[in-house]
């Protein structure tokens, strides 16, 4: 058996080499199969995870530590801090309501279900399966939802949740586990557990995100910035577990908290390499999951031969059962509470489902978001509940026997639901979310999104002529190099003006066309070309060494990354 990330003896460095760029190949073909054909790779490399597993030779075995301490702190952090910190403030309560609230109840009510309908099974150990399998892991659900253009407020709420079930989810499953364990359950302990693992966690993430601002010196080298990026997420994760706190919360806290000061601390050139480190990390980390999620199929069944069919067949019921239909009753229950039980729960209030396209501004945008969910967007969200690889190594930390010397009861079982949950929504969900979502119409106002970029573009372009009639006026042998800025910043900003007025003048929420403008995009990629084919030439002869050709392909791939892939975005 080979564990993630070290092969263990038995194996040699050569095979394990060949075995990890079969991995890669297979994430790379699948990712490129998943662009042309629109399915889900998250969806897909489980059932090649599946049918490897099914075949003779060496298999990848999930080492639950390595998974929680090694691959969850950085596929967090990423997602933190790709996240927006005010979007999920002006979303908390219904964030709050998916990613404590619900999770708890899935817990408890799968807990119950075991309890009532499996024979010889445990309140404790149901518990634990029900807390492993109560987050969803949006990876799935998000990248479904970025390619058919789901409305910014939904990829908020979804990513929101995502952030933070994880730490509700694995507290319930050690206060489980330490019941099912030691035979003693305190609900008292149990909430003080909860209440201070979450306040601790809170506070370590607040920590981290202080320390990494007093290194901020430092981030202007783009490589000692990424380097201090990529150790963040595993020094607040270390840190909390140190101090018996949540280190997932805290990871997520310092994400959030980073990721909205960038811009203000940040150099230029260091954001867009540790943007550029950071989507690397998520393809290869993503891809592993998702096949390793498959490739765990030999060890969940092998340990079934003492259960009968019915009581298999009945424990998976109960756990698909409530994952799958308790998720939307709990969305449905929310918006129909009264207003004020409503808001102390979190929960979700009515809308009026009629908004003509483009017919947002800022204020109708903040009081959309103050009304809540419409009847479509819940649907929606209702569908988006995957579950992923955290559940799987959540119920792969369950120890073998009890503090008596007995086995933990039911472990197999419990084993097998989990990885039953974790494929009946990984692919069943993420194989519908995207056709669900097209036939609801969800999707965002991008000639709404792209007013207000250009809305803001303009306002940055008025501020710097401010700045610049201020630096004239107390520098005066700048006037020539601030005339030269004036221009060029007055040519920007009629563009910008130009693609406002053309937004304006639409009343859809598509991107209106513009020929003119799409010409203009065709010509500046040409004349971008045919300069790189020059400097090509000229590093061939010898007469530019490839030192300075970097340098200038540099500037040139900046100059195009300044482009939009379409208009007038």
């Amino acid at each position: 058996m080979i564990s993630i990330p070290v092969v263990s003896t038995g194996v040699s460095t050569h095979s394990t080499l060949l075995f990890v760029l079969a991995a890669v190949a297979v994430v790379i073909a699948v990712r490129w199969v998943a662009s042309r054909t629109g399915l889900p790779a998250a969806a897909l490399l489980p059932l090649i995870g599946i049918a490897y597993a099914l075949l003779p030779g060496p298999n990848i075995g999930l080492d639950p530590d390595l998974v929680l301490m090694v691959v969850l702190p950085p596929l967090l952090y990423s997602a933190a801090l790709d996240s927006s910190l005010l979007d999920i403030r002006r979303n908390l309560r219904i964030v709050v309501s998916l990613s404590v609230l619900l999770v708890l109840l899935t817990g408890l009510l799968v807990g119950v279900g075991f309890h009532l309908f499996v024979a010889g099974a445990t309140l404790a150990a149901g518990i634990a399966v029900g807390a492993a399998v109560a987050p969803p892991d949006p990876v799935a659900a998000l990248a479904v939802g970025r390619r058919v253009n789901l409305p910014p407020k939904m990829v908020t709420i979804i990513q929101g949740e995502g952030l933070l079930n994880d730490a509700t989810a694995l507290t319930m499953l050690s206060v489980a586990v330490a019941a099912a364990v030691g035979g003693e359950f305190s609900f008292h302990a149990a909430v003080g557990q909860f209440v201070l693992a979450a306040a601790g966690g809170i506070a370590v993430g607040v920590v981290v995100a202080r320390a990494k601002r007093l290194v901020r010196p430092l981030t202007a080298d783009p490589l000692l910035s990424n380097a201090i990026s990529l150790a963040t997420p595993f020094v607040a994760y270390l840190l909390g577990e140190a101090l018996h706190v949540s280190g997932v919360l805290a990871v997520v806290v310092a994400g959030l908290i980073v990721g909205h000061q960038t811009p203000q601390f940040g150099s230029g050139a260091a954001r867009l390499q540790t943007n550029a480190v950071w989507r690397l990390v998520d393809f290869l980390l993503e891809g592993f999951v998702f096949l390793l999620i498959g490739q765990q199929l030999p060890a969940v069944v092998r340990g079934l031969r003492q259960y009968e069919t019915s009581t298999i067949a009945v424990a998976v019921a109960v756990s698909v059962g409530v994952v799958l239909l308790l998720r939307p009753a709990w969305l449905i229950l929310t918006q129909w509470l009264p207003r004020s039980l409503h808001t102390r729960l979190g929960g979700v209030a009515e809308q009026d489902d009629t908004d003509p396209p483009g017919a947002a501004r800022r204020t109708g945008r903040a009081d959309r978001n103050a009304r809540g969910l419409t009847a479509r967007e819940v649907v929606a969200l209702s569908w988006s509940g995957t579950r992923g690889v955290i559940s799987l190594a959540a119920i792969f930390t369950l120890p073998l026997t009890t503090n008596s010397g007995d086995p933990f009861p039911d472990r197999d079982l419990l084993l097998f639901c989990t990885f039953v949950v974790v494929l009946v929504t990984l692919v069943g969900q993420g194989l519908t979310f995207a056709p669900l979502v097209r036939m609801l119409g969800l999707r965002a106002d991008e000639a709404d999104q792209a007013r207000v970029r250009n809305e803001a573009r303009s306002a940055a372009v008025e501020a710097a002529l401010a700045r610049l009639d201020t630096v004239a006026a107390e520098e005066p042998d700048t006037r020539v190099a601030v005339d030269t800025t004036r221009a060029q910043l007055l040519t920007r900003l009629a563009r910008y003006r130009g693609r406002l007025d053309l937004l304006q003048q639409s009343g859809s929420s598509e991107l209106p066309t513009s020929p003119e403008y799409e010409t203009a995009l065709r010509v500046h990629r040409t004349a971008l070309e045919a300069q790189r084919e020059e400097l090509l030439r000229w590093r061939d002869s010898g007469r530019l060494p490839d030192e300075g050709l970097r340098v200038l392909e540099r500037e040139l791939d900046h100059e195009e990354l300044l482009l939009p892939k379409r208009a007038p975005g």
